[in-house]
């Protein structure tokens, strides 16, 4: 039977298809943590339409074969994992600029559009798409939209589902919906379109999207400030979102953070404080530097050791370059590097991250914290080699304290990276109860054979 189904498969995309098992092992996996038995997809397919992937699905269906979406594969929850008796299918052919309309303020995407590449071609218009993944140089439309993606700029811009305005979706039967329409505002029927961003391919194979677009901001100011403590530094976030200054970009950074990125990725950080923020202010030249006198009196009265402001573009790149450099540098200490993605409500920020720092050395994990602090998003990351046993087993109890902490802090799982198969087991304890039946019982009703990415999320 397998071997039909692959003969059917492989008439759909004769030339987008992998079954060899060498070819095959760069597919079970992603950057989430490694499980220790490796599962191969039975084939990859790289469908170049909408109608192959209908196609796809109806074959797969009629043979009882589970589908699992991918494109790059940078995901750290493992949603992007093949299971047992599974394809995978890769939208990275799918990497097409339909449409850019300057007067509607829309672009029409396919899946495998690189957010950076993107965000080039807007920025040839005078345009500009929000949702800004630390990974925007290898992220992808069609992951944002899985994962409800946001970034540093969350706290002004909000996430994907705020940047998404319609869906072109292959339904488990191999039918094909539109979610809503090319216009800015549409609440006519339910919102379709919101349903499936954020629902990690389980409950549709998407294969366009209609992006909400704006005016590109004229000026942009971005600020590194240096703090004695974590707790200074939370404090002068917090004065500065009640002085009603809105910046696109409010992150905050730990010293184990700071010292790893200028260890291996100098970028004249100043390593002798404990936390840093990093503050972006965007929008007319006058507005911005009007904006700025308030912020440098707060950051002076909040007690800031140091205050750098980048002097051009380039300076602005090169910060831009350290923050989005931790994640690399932090792999330069161990074997691997597990980022994760709980939300805490915004005053519970201080005590989160002292939480979090002391979990590292209870457990005797390398541990740094960064995160968006506008918005209550922390991104602990934690390095560790997971050859080792007890580092292991210490990482796991290190998990259940972390996820228990955020759920008793009224906060959550995960603000952009998702549920996949690593926070599954504890959705039961963040979700109210009525409503993960009600999820289930939609997952039902769109997939009732379960073949869209089995096993994740729910």
């Amino acid at each position: 039977m397998t071997k039909d189904f692959l003969k059917e498969l492989k008439k759909i995309c004769p030339k987008g298809f992998i079954d060899k098992k060498e070819e095959l092992l760069v597919y079970s996996f992603d950057t989430s943590q490694n499980e220790e038995v490796i599962i191969l997809p039975l084939a990859v397919v790289f469908p170049t339409n909408t109608d192959q992937i209908s196609q796809i699905v109806k074959i797969a269906a009629k043979y009882g074969v589970s589908i699992v979406p991918r494109l790059k594969g940078t995901n750290h929850c493992g949603a992007t994992r093949p299971t047992d008796n599974s394809i995978v299918v890769n939208f990275s052919k799918m990497d097409k600029i339909i449409n850019i309309d300057k007067e509607n303020l829309i672009a029409e995407v396919e899946p495998g559009v690189v957010i950076g590449d993107l965000n080039k071609e807007l920025d040839k218009q005078g345009l500009f798409f929000a949702v800004d993944p630390s990974n925007l140089a290898v992220s992808t439309i069609g992951g944002a939209i899985a994962l409800c993606s946001g970034g540093p700029r969350t706290y002004k811009y909000g996430n994907a589902k705020d940047w998404i305005i319609n869906l072109t979706v292959v339904l488990a039967d191999g039918s094909i919906v539109e979610t809503g329409k090319n216009i800015a505002k549409n609440v006519t029927g339910y919102n379709l379109t919101s349903l499936f961003v954020g629902s990690e391919g389980t409950l549709g194979l998407i294969s366009k999207a209609t992006l909400k677009l704006i005016p590109k901001p004229s000026y942009r100011l971005l600020t590194l400030c240096y703090f004695d403590s974590i707790k200074q530094a939370a404090l002068a976030a917090t004065n500065i979102i009640n002085s009603g200054l809105v910046p696109s970009v409010l992150d905050l950074i730990d010293k184990t953070t700071i010292e790893t990125i200028e260890k291996f990725h100098p970028c004249n950080l100043l390593t002798e404080f404990d936390a840093a923020l990093l503050i972006e202010l965007d929008g007319f030249f006058e507005c911005v530097n009007i904006e700025n006198k308030i912020l440098s009196k707060i950051l002076q009265e909040s007690d800031s050791k140091k205050i750098i402001q980048a002097k051009n573009e380039k300076e602005n790149e090169d910060i831009w370059l350290a923050r989005r450099s931790a994640f690399s540098a932090l792999a330069q200490l161990k074997p691997s590097v597990v980022t994760e993605d709980i939300v805490v409500p915004k005053s519970k920020i201080v005590e989160t991250v002292e939480f979090i720092q002391k979990l590292g050395k209870k457990y005797n994990i390398i541990t740094a914290a960064m995160g968006h602090i506008g918005d209550g998003n922390i991104h602990p990351n934690f390095a560790l080699d997971f050859n080792d046993p007890i580092e292991a087993e210490n990482f796991e109890k290190l998990k259940d304290e972390l996820f228990n902490y955020a759920i008793k802090q009224e906060g959550t799982l995960s603000a952009e990276h998702g549920i996949g198969l690593a926070k599954k087991k504890y959705l039961a304890l963040a979700v109210d109860k009525n409503a993960l039946e009600l999820m289930q019982k939609i997952k039902i009703l769109l997939d009732k054979n379960n073949i869209f990415n089995p096993k994740k999320s729910l």
